[in-house]
């Protein structure tokens, strides 16, 4: 439904310019945007000259209740427009033969004005909206080399990080392995073990070839690198290589003529006193200095681990000598056959301190002995000699085996009151069957039959010699028939530290009941074949002594 509608017939340009400008009187009053009514009126003068061309045409206008304007042209090709209009079309619809043709041009040039002033102001617009569209860009770039210099920056933290882990792992790695190959050369006392566990531990990660020269080496200095021989004379590290090693602490030499490619580093072996000189021929064609830094303080190491078990053999040997120069030679009785062994330890210091004795009293007893001192080395083999005449002298007054202990006890109590020891005594009279025996704090003997039945001598026996208690040791009588075995023995025969003591004394046990006759006739062979049961691992921390005693069958 139509508010309003016109039809103009156009027979002249006068006629198109009067219509044209009642349509764009009509618009503007209707609010039509200046750029919106400008496209309108354009199109519509385009199809309006086409109709005159054409030789006439008809213009229909409707304004619609809606708020469109509707316009439809006639001719050879027909055009049709809808407006939208935001404010009511105002009628009546004016007439064109109403707007005189100077009016009509007028309000074209104001609607020519009225456009430029729109496009002007769009064109501000545009170069407003071109200008923010440039600081924008602007500020893009900026962000984009901001973020790329970050990016830049993050990466840098990034290698820095990876090399820093890098670092600190390799200086764990290198800490590992100096604690680990340290623990592994102080785990012995033997210096020819120390110096077969050096290459292993160096080769080949951290050398090609690695070669020892001790001080006391019978080899001359002449026979060695010249490199080697300075680091023995200055006790200065020595690198020698093709070129400089720059090493931290370490002098540079000329190559080697035995190793012109390969550097060779020369360390002194010990810290205040040199040792001998490890030389090591490099895995590849240069030395890390940080791993160099770990070879020195390995070096070090090593000399101290070789000075700690050079004196250890030293102190072992004259201990083991001390120890041996005291065990007595057993008498020779018709009545009593005597067999002993004494075996120093094979691991540690675990030397000194144990002993046996045997000798013949004025009534013509004979005493046997066995005994071990607390502790180890040359105070305990000391000691032990110091009770061994101690023993002999409060034997000759005629005292039995419990008041020589007596005595004993109180001696070591007095004279060393930090230590202890454990002794066995036994008594064989000629004509008696019995044998009295005291104990103090020593494993019990073990007795064999003539018939081959074993028993342990299980009487508890008294304390420790020189515990600070008063103390009065009793004596025990056992009937031994002739042609019986009294084993008497150190606790290194019998203790293990995989087992309790028990289990030796009952593996002692077994191998008494298990010598033959060929045994039982030579004592000596007895005493050798009861050693090979109990040390058939062939090793053992502590000091072992073994006093077999047969009496003679009737």
């Amino acid at each position: 439904m139509t508010a309003a509608s016109e039809t103009w017939t156009l027979a002249s340009a006068a006629d198109a310019a009067r219509v044209r400008a009642v349509l764009a009187r009509l618009t503007a009053d209707a609010g039509v945007p200046a750029l919106d009514r400008a496209r309108f009126l354009g199109a519509l003068g385009a199809r309006l000259r086409h109709g005159l061309d054409a030789g006439g045409t008809e213009v229909a206008v409707a304004a619609g209740a809606d708020g469109e304007l509707r316009v439809a042209v006639d001719g050879p090709e027909p055009w049709r427009h809808t407006l939208r209009c935001p404010a009511p079309v105002p009628g009546p619809l004016p007439r064109p033969d109403e707007v005189s043709l100077a009016e009509a041009l007028l309000e074209a040039d104001e609607d020519t004005a009225a456009l430029l002033t729109s496009l002007t102001e769009t064109e501000e617009l545009l170069g407003f909206h071109r200008e923010e569209l440039h600081q924008t860009n602007q500020g893009v770039l900026a962000l984009h080399a901001e973020l790329e210099a970050a990016a830049l920056a993050q990466r840098d933290l990034l290698d820095a990080e990876r090399a820093a882990r890098a670092e600190a792992e390799k200086a764990r790695r290198l800490l590992t392995f100096l604690a680990d190959a340290s623990a592994t050369l102080n785990a012995s006392l033997d210096h020819e073990d120390i110096l077969r566990r050096l290459p292993r531990l160096l080769v080949p990660r951290y050398a090609r070839h690695v070669d020892v020269w001790l001080m006391d080496d019978e080899r001359t200095p002449g026979e060695r690198v010249a490199a080697t021989v300075t680091a023995a004379r200055t006790g200065r590290p020595q690198h020698a290589g093709p070129r400089p090693g720059g090493l931290p602490g370490v002098d540079d030499l000329p190559a080697s003529a035995i190793s012109p490619d390969r550097p060779l580093l020369c360390l002194p072996l010990g810290a205040r006193t040199v040792q001998g000189v490890l030389t090591l021929v490099a895995p590849g064609d240069h030395f890390d200095p940080d791993t160099t830094v770990m070879l020195l303080e390995l070096a070090r190491r090593a000399g101290t681990a070789l000075d700690n078990a050079r004196q250890y053999e030293q102190h072992r040997d004259v201990a083991e000598a001390l120890q041996r120069a005291q065990l007595t030679d057993l008498p020779h009785t018709s009545d009593l056959a005597l067999a002993a062994r004494y075996l120093p330890a094979t691991r540690g210091l675990n030397i000194g301190g144990d002993w046996y004795d045997a000798f013949s009293q004025p009534d013509g007893s004979v005493l046997a002995v066995i005994g071990d001192v607390t502790g180890h080395g040359l105070r305990a083999a000391v000691i032990m000699g110091q009770l061994r005449t101690a023993l002999r002298a409060y034997a000759v007054e005629g005292n039995g085996p419990a008041r020589i202990l007596t005595l004993l006890h109180r001696m070591l109590r007095h004279q060393q009151p930090e230590l202890y020891a454990t002794c066995a005594i036994a008594r064989f009279t000629p004509g008696e069957p019995d044998v009295v025996w005291a104990a103090a704090g020593h494993p019990p003997a073990v007795a064999r039959g003539p018939g081959g039945e074993v028993r342990v001598l299980e009487e508890k026996p008294g304390i420790m010699l020189g515990v600070p208690l008063p103390y009065e040791y009793e004596e025990h009588a056992v009937e031994l028939p002739a042609g019986s075995t009294l084993a008497l023995y150190t606790d290194g025969l019998v203790e293990r530290r995989s087992a309790g003591i028990d289990a030796g004394i009952d593996r002692l046990a077994r191998a008494m009941g298990d010598l033959g006759r060929a045994d039982l006739t030579d004592l000596d062979a007895a005493a050798d074949a009861l050693l090979k049961p109990m040390l058939h691992d062939s090793e053992h921390d502590d000091d072992i002594c073994l006093l077999l005693c047969r009496t003679a069958r009737g």
